[in-house]
């Protein structure tokens, strides 16, 4: 089993690369703990998906440390869309393209069943057991069924702001029926809020379903993804903001019933950095952690 890791994105809430910023007791990022946790469930690689620019930067400081637990390779997250359709992007275009793209990045990567993370999130050591039971379950025969690690809204969202989750709809049995990107989800009595069409509040209960960019994937989701992209292009190459969400492109592959979903239950405690406030409060989370024994003081070998 391989992971991508994304790790593309350029900040813009935080102000940085908040992906290499020291979380643990000895100066680990949070990569390192992804990658000590996936290693322990039974992964062996893991695909770094960066821009050119800021490659040298992550081999330099998480690449050797996260090659103490798994082998690392590198793929590159660019504007450049033309293997995809004959659209370019707008002339002002500065940020990516959106986390379906950084997936489909890793396509000349990818051989076999595969996870994929965000950099700057900590799922905890159950999620990566939780998602590696999957990928290594026989019964799963489709190519075209993947998982989705499942978690509650309540405890993802931040006191310093505004945060982007995809919420979500499972049936009965288990399989994603439904999920949608809301951008700008705030923190509320324990729970959520957000406010859609004409100013109308919505609340969500602290345990809503949602999705923090956790899946299971097999390679078969890179030709359904490459053809996404290219109808995204053919619509929205020119808009300088528009961005290929992950979470849309599975939604319409569901809705077209080219692909199944199972959502996990929940597993791990999930944290993770999105303002700069954000990060005292992962620091502390991990310390509990080490001082429970969860992992070593130092995680470097």
């Amino acid at each position: 089993m391989e992971l991508v890791i994304l790790a593309a994105g350029v900040g813009s809430r935080y102000g940085g690369l908040k992906q290499l910023d020291a979380v643990g007791p000895c100066g680990e990022t949070i990569m390192e703990y992804s990658a000590y946790d996936a290693a322990r469930a039974g992964f062996e690689r893991a695909v770094l998906v960066v821009r050119p620019e800021t490659e040298p930067e992550f081999r330099d400081t998480v690449g050797a440390r996260i090659g103490a637990h798994l082998a690392v390779d590198y793929v590159h997250q660019t504007l450049d869309a033309s293997a995809h359709g004959r659209h370019q992007p707008a002339a002002d275009r500065r940020k990516p393209w959106g986390t379906g793209h950084a997936v489909l990045a890793a396509r000349t990567a990818i051989s076999d069943r595969f996870a994929v993370i965000n950099a700057d999130d900590f799922y905890g050591a159950e999620s990566y057991l939780s998602l590696a039971g999957f990928l290594r379950d026989p019964t799963v025969s489709r190519p075209t069924d993947f998982a989705l690690q499942g978690f509650r809204i309540g405890p993802t969202l931040s006191a310093a702001g505004a945060v982007s989750r995809g919420l979500c709809r499972a049936d009965r049995e288990g399989w994603l029926q439904h999920i949608v990107e809301i951008p700008e989800v705030r923190k509320r009595d324990g729970g959520g809020c957000y406010t859609e069409g004409e100013g109308v509040e919505r609340r969500l209960a602290a345990d809503e379903l949602v999705s923090m960019n956790m899946w299971g994937f097999t390679p078969a989701v890179f030709e359904e993804l490459a053809r996404e992209f290219a109808a995204f292009l053919e619509r929205s190459a020119q808009d300088p903001r528009a961005e290929f969400l992950l979470p849309a492109a599975i939604q319409r592959l569901i809705t077209d019933r080219r692909v199944r979903v199972r959502v996990l239950p929940e597993a791990g405690q999930w944290c993770g950095i999105t303002y700069r406030e954000d990060r005292d409060q992962v620091a502390a989370h991990i310390a509990r952690l080490v001082a429970r024994g969860v992992y070593p003081e130092r995680l470097r070998a």
